[in-house]
Order: structure tokens, then sequence, then C-alpha cells
């Protein structure tokens, strides 16, 4: 016998214990600025998935997962039970409806269960190998394989390692609850299995900066100065929506790069402030570019000091990511430091100190309409050129086309594997 007990969801609990009351995915819920209080809920329902331009919250965590479903049916009933759960979840729900019979699992971990849903959003993205695998078009999809989806190529001193590299498919979970986070991560996992297997996964944070503030990396330096903002609508969905160019199912979606990128901690803390003040081009505390006196000038890659050298360097982090130099390329950055533990490492630099070492870094994550004239062209010549690169070391690597938003009925991802031609 089954039956729904008194506090069958998370959002149950909490309007019983708190008196918190709110509408489940509400599209007509406006996305705070960045100086006022961010909403409980993030919308999940609407034109555009959740996690690509909300605010970004403070923990993230990541899932790739391989695909073993043998047909395509079965990869579109696995992303509308993923659909639904990431609905209920993000309204505060659990990611089922609980029932009474403890004899078999439960449709929820419940390790949520009274939380808050501390802002939760839930992104969908398609590898290649969802279209193309091992030379096999294993649910008839290629010819519908987006031509902004193609096999990231090596970059320059790529150290990929194939466990954290690839997949089919992923989940990117962002809360300001790192619980909530890998709470709706786990449950979604769960739910896959038979159709997906875990392939990788990042956890990953960002410090709780004050309201306007940029936040800042594990090196120090402030992350994210001169990326687009949903208030400028029409120069975001330049570098951030898919339009009319692509494939019709992802009009409106977004290709999102995903790079583990190990940095050298204990090398960079050992090097001088001012060094690496021109490895990035940047004043540390303030976050001006260097002949700037505030965070948001425009770095002024034309100046140069009484000796004629570029008063920012030629190598520096931030002049090989300008625009100016990338016939205007840019991306929109949801990075998030991450911290693993140690390991035993080989720097790739002077002095080449071999030992324990912070495997600790950059979970990179980059929105884009199309990555061959983004990531792909931005970090081709930053791969070979840049400054940062003695201190950073890509280790793993995903490239996936998120399409766009969903609405009530229906699940992310419909338009491709429902049979569409566009």
């Amino acid at each position: 016998m089954t039956g729904r007990c008194p506090f069958s969801s998370r959002r149950g609990f909490l309007a019983a214990a708190t008196g918190l009351v709110a509408a489940a995915g509400s599209a007509t819920v406006a996305r705070a600025a960045a100086t006022e209080p961010l909403p409980a809920i993030e919308p999940f329902w609407g034109e555009h998935q959740g996690g690509i331009a909300t605010p970004a919250q403070q923990h993230v965590y990541f899932l790739a997962f391989d695909l073993r479903a043998t047909k395509r049916e079965e990869v579109a009933g696995l992303m509308r039970t993923w659909t639904e759960a990431a609905a209920r979840m993000t309204a505060g729900d659990t990611a089922g409806v609980l029932g009474t019979d403890t004899a078999r699992p439960g449709a929820d971990s419940g390790d949520a269960i009274g939380l808050p849903p501390a802002r939760l959003t839930i992104t969908f993205g398609f590898g290649p190998g969802l279209f193309v695998k091992d030379d096999k078009d294993r649910y008839g999809l290629a010819a519908l394989r987006p031509e902004a989806l193609p096999d990231l190529p090596l970059f320059n001193g790529d150290q990929l390692v194939e466990a954290r590299t690839g997949g089919d498919i992923c989940i990117q979970a962002c809360a300001d609850d790192p619980q909530v986070a890998f709470h709706a991560a786990r449950q979604l996992a769960r739910l896959s299995y038979g159709a997906a297997e875990i392939r990788w996964a990042q956890s990953g944070f960002n410090p709780a900066a004050a309201p306007g503030e940029t936040p800042r990396n594990l090196m120090g330096f402030k992350d994210g100065t001169n990326n687009p903002t949903p208030k400028d609508a029409a120069r975001f969905a330049k570098v951030v929506w898919a339009g009319e160019e692509g494939p019709a199912w992802m009009r409106g979606g977004s290709y999102l790069v995903a790079r583990r990128i190990r940095i050298a901690l204990e090398h960079w803390d050992r090097t001088e402030v001012d060094f690496q003040e021109e490895v990035v081009g940047r004043r540390k505390y303030s976050g001006a570019p260097i002949g700037g006196g505030h965070e948001f000038d425009t770095p002024d890659l034309a100046a140069a000091d009484k000796d004629g050298n570029p008063t920012i360097a030629e190598n520096a982090h931030i002049r090989l990511a300008a625009p100016a130099n990338n016939d205007g390329a840019q991306i929109l950055r949801r990075g998030f430091a991450y911290n693993d533990g140690v390991n035993l490492t080989a720097e790739r630099w002077p002095p080449w100190r071999q030992g324990m070492e912070f495997d600790a870094g950059l979970f990179f994550l980059a929105y884009q309409r199309d990555p061959r004239a983004g990531f792909i062209k931005i970090y081709d010549s930053m791969s070979k050129l840049d400054a940062m690169n003695q201190f950073a070391t890509h280790v793993g690597s995903g490239l996936f086309a998120c399409p766009p938003g969903a609405q009530p009925g229906e699940y992310v991802g419909q338009a491709l594997l429902g049979g569409a031609t566009g």
C-alpha cells in the first residue's frame, strides 16, 4: 500500500515548518540585479535554461555521463524524467513524490528535506557522443549535430586525463548551498540508472562576494570583470545565445565549454606580486588593468612605458583574451574554484619541484553562441603564448550543446529527441 505522507516534499516540509510559499518555477520571476536581494527560487521553465544567465551561485556540482541507452526513445525518456525531477527540485521539492511504502527505494534520498532551494538551477547539455560515437549514429541524430559542436582540438600544453574528459550528456547543478547542488545531481544520477552512467564529476565553489563585487579566484585576482551581462540584452544575446545560424532545435540555447584547470598554487604563492600582476595584466588588489585606476577601466593595449615597452605585457593574460585581439570574440564565464585535496605532482616550469601539492584550481565553465568563434578562437593563441601557462594546466575538458529551455508539459531537448528535422 502506498500513499502520500504529510511532508511528502521538500517544499511541503518547508511550508509547514516556516510558512514559505513559492510558485513552482514561475517564468515571470524577474532576475535580480547584482546589488538587489536575490530570489530564493530561480525559474526552471522558460525561453532559456537556468544556470546560464542566472547570477552566479556559490556552488556547482557537474556530472558528465556516457549513454548506455540503445534507442532514441530511451534517451527521450531519460530527458523527460530528468526535466520533471529538475522542475520539482528547483522549486524546493523532492525529486519525486514521497510515499509511505518503506519496503522499496524512496523517490528521493531525503538529505535535502528541510533545506531551502538556495537558488538551485539545473542545466542540461548534449555532447558530440550523443550524435556520433565510435563512428556509429546510435540514435539517428548524426544529421542534426550542429556544426558549432565539433570535437575540441588538443591545445598546446593540454594534459587531459581521459577520466575527466568528454561525455555524451551533462548536468550542471548550481546552488548557494553545496548540499542542495549535490543532492540535485545525485537524484538525477539515480534516475539515469540503465540509460546512462557517470563518466566524471567536478564540484566547485565561489566566494560569497559583497553585492556588486567581482569574486576572486584562488590566485587572488578578481575573475570575470569583463563578462557580458544580461542587462545589455543585445550584446548578451550576440555572445551567448545560439541563433538562426544553427539547427532549429538549438535556437535559444548555448554551447558550454567545461575545462578543469589545475593551478600550481605553491609555485604561484612563491612568486612576487608585481610579477603576478604582469602575468595577469591587472593590479592584484584593486583589479584595475595595469595603467588604469579602476577595475572596470578599459585596458589600454596600445599604452607603452618610457622605454617603449607595452604597459600591459605582450603575453599578459588579459591582452591575449581581449576581444580586440580575437576579432571581437567573447564568452560568458561561469568559473568556480575547486579543491580536491592533494596529490603527487611535477611542476611544468622551473624549479620543476616534485612533491605533494594541492589538486586545486579553476573549474572553467564558459557559455557562447559558437565555440569556434568563441573559446576555440580565444584559447588557441592563449595556449601558446599566455604567461599564465607556467602556472595553469588544463587536465579535463568537455563541450556540450545546451538546448533552449522548456515550457510546462515539455522536456529539455524535446525538439531534438522528439524527431525534429530542422
